[in-house]
């Protein structure tokens, strides 16, 4: 069973193109300005408007800022997660 799983993981990963970057140039610039503005004390929460301390939250701020502006970036998990079910329901009703 578990030998199973581990090569459905390992045949996930090759579909990407060797050699291709996972994250663009643009979401990095972003991610990196992000840090360095929570490193200064200047990064807010959106809704909040909370001052930013968790290098995570500064990341994320990063990346969702370089989604908008149309950067490489992977979907979030959580969409991802929503669009494995769609796809998994029009799987079941076809």
């Amino acid at each position: 069973m578990r030998g199973d799983m581990a090569t459905r993981k390992s045949a996930k990963k090759s579909t990407r193109k060797a050699g291709s970057r996972r994250y663009g140039k643009k979401a990095s610039q972003k991610v990196e300005r992000s840090m360095s503005e929570m490193k200064q004390g200047k990064l807010r929460s959106g809704r909040s408007g909370k001052k930013v301390t968790s290098r995570k939250q500064a990341i994320a701020i990063g990346l969702s800022e370089a989604r908008r502006a149309g950067g490489k970036v992977p979907a979030r998990k959580k969409a991802r997660k929503r669009s494995a079910k769609k796809r998994g329901a029009r799987r079941d009703a076809a």
